[in-house]
């Protein structure tokens, strides 16, 4: 191992930082950051009520974050897009953002983004886009206060609904997530499509995903997107479109309504193929799949020297185990989750 990263700094040394390449000739560049585990949602499909969160001495600082963002950055990453738990309750969020919006201004970074819950964004909607955030995703399942409240065991839709009013009003453009839950919010869905083209948002829906143990049953929660699709289409006319946003979601174009409608398919049909993205969390944990346990520290060569040689050789190293593809499956025997480790820890 140490030969071959003083054979990958000898490189560095002559041609700068190596644009990064998976095994399937694929090139990464959408980076996902979680800066933070905690959230101030308890939602069912995503973490159990009573969670126990990383001790904030195991997070990275701010400083250690933008420069682990930014050694990405100069590898190649062009899309940066901030997650949690929920990111806008990290403390001193915007001075992150704010220091890596300089990545937008030389033009090394095409896009900085980041996905709420909502809760914060009436706060903060300004500032965002005063940092050169243009779009904001909202985690959003249904627009019903008691649903919402018993879906996210401890959310108010009133203030979510203030802050998406809020980000528009401040120039940030908005897209809905919202997870299709069996028997909860699948006679939502219509509601929510139109609800969100109605306000000039995209709407995305994703299949719930065996990530963590969440004191619910997935097998009770899980609805496949193809119902969701036929159900929609007996309304609305979807048209298949090109339509991108760097991720999983494949779009429709809703003609009775003219926005877009998009589908997140990690069970049904799985996205992997196409996959341009790796996952960071907030302790320096990178994570090549989102739906396999592999990991590799970053956390150690970023502390080990002030120079990113050894941070370098270590993202390099990692992205020669990205694997083809993920093996999310609802464990209809056993009830357990695919992944013991929690959406929040990787932000999805």
């Amino acid at each position: 191992m140490s030969s071959s990263i003083s054979a990958l700094e000898r490189d560095r040394s002559s041609a700068g930082p190596r644009a990064l390449i998976d095994p399937f000739a694929r090139a990464i560049t959408y980076l996902r950051v979680s800066v933070t585990d905690r959230c101030d949602f308890r939602c069912v499909y995503c973490m159990s009520e009573h969670m126990t969160f990383l001790p904030k001495a195991d997070l990275l600082s701010l400083e250690e974050l933008d420069r682990l963002c930014s050694a990405f950055i100069a590898k190649g990453v062009s899309k940066l897009r901030l997650t949690g738990g929920e990111p806008l309750v990290r403390r001193g969020i915007m001075t992150l953002v704010a220091s890596l919006s300089r990545h937008l201004e030389s033009g090394a970074l095409k896009e900085l983004t980041l996905t709420t819950n909502g809760s914060q964004l009436e706060k903060y909607a300004g500032e965002l886009r005063a940092h050169g955030i243009e779009r904001v995703n909202v985690s959003l399942d249904t627009l019903d206060p008691d649903k919402f409240r018993a879906i996210t065991r401890w959310g108010d839709l009133a203030k979510v609904l203030a802050g998406i009013g809020a980000a528009q009003a401040a120039g940030l453009k908005v897209k809905i997530n919202a997870v299709a839950l069996k028997g909860v919010n699948e006679d939502e869905i219509e509601r929510l499509l139109t609800w969100a083209h109605g306000r000039g948002m995209d709407l995305t829906v994703i299949e719930v995903m065996p990530l963590g143990d969440i004191d619910e049953s997935r097998l009770d929660q899980y609805l496949p997107l193809s119902i969701v699709r036929a159900r929609l289409a007996e309304r609305f006319t979807l048209a298949d479109i090109g339509y991108r946003t760097g991720g999983p979601a494949r779009y429709v174009q809703v003609k009775e309504t003219g926005g877009r409608l998009g589908f997140i398919t990690p069970m049904t049909h799985n996205f992997c193929e196409s996959c341009n993205r790796v996952r960071i969390t907030c302790t320096g944990t990178l994570f090549m799949c989102l739906g396999q346990e592999d990991a590799a520290d970053l956390r150690a060569p970023l502390r080990a020297s002030e120079g990113n040689d050894l941070l370098y050789a270590a993202i390099d190293e990692a992205i020669t185990r990205k694997p083809k593809g993920h093996d999310f499956v609802i464990d209809r025997r056993h009830k357990r989750p695919a992944l013991a480790r929690h959406m929040s820890v990787t932000g999805g």
